[in-house]
C-alpha cells in the first residue's frame, strides 16, 4: 500500500490535532469538520478500504467502535455518528480505512 497522509501522521511526519493514541490507533481531529466535534479513527494498520478487511481483522475493526465510544465518552457526548466510507464513489479520499465519528449538531436520515 502506498503512503497516506495518515501513515505520515502516525509516523509523526507531520502534525496533526491528536485526541487520542494508543499502541493500535490514533484519533485525530478532521482538518474539514462536518460537525461541531469530527475525529477520525485510525488503525495504526494500513489496511486501504473496508474490502480488504480480512477475517482476522475483525478484532481491529471492533476496536475502531470502542475507542469512538471512549472519545465520545470522555467529550461528553452520548449522541453520535459513525461513518465509514468505502470507495472513490463513497467519497474515500485517503485509502487507509479510519471511522468518521461526528457529534454537536442533529443529524437527519438519509445522510445524503
Amino acid at each position: 500500500m502506498s503512503e497516506t497522509i495518515f501513515s505520515k501522521i502516525i509516523a509523526k511526519q507531520i502534525p496533526a490535532k491528536i485526541a487520542y493514541e494508543d499502541e493500535r490507533y490514533i484519533v485525530i481531529h478532521d482538518v474539514n469538520p462536518q460537525a461541531p466535534v469530527h475525529v477520525l479513527v485510525i488503525p495504526k494498520r494500513a489496511i486501504a478500504t473496508l474490502n480488504d478487511l480480512q477475517q482476522g481483522d475483525a478484532e481491529l475493526v471492533g476496536g475502531m467502535f470502542l475507542v469512538a465510544a471512549k472519545i465520545m465518552k470522555d467529550l461528553g457526548y452520548s449522541d453520535y455518528r459513525t461513518v465509514f466510507n468505502c470507495g472513490a464513489g463513497a467519497q474515500q479520499s485517503v485509502f487507509h480505512i479510519h471511522l468518521h465519528v461526528l457529534a454537536g449538531r442533529p443529524f437527519t436520515w438519509p445522510p445524503g
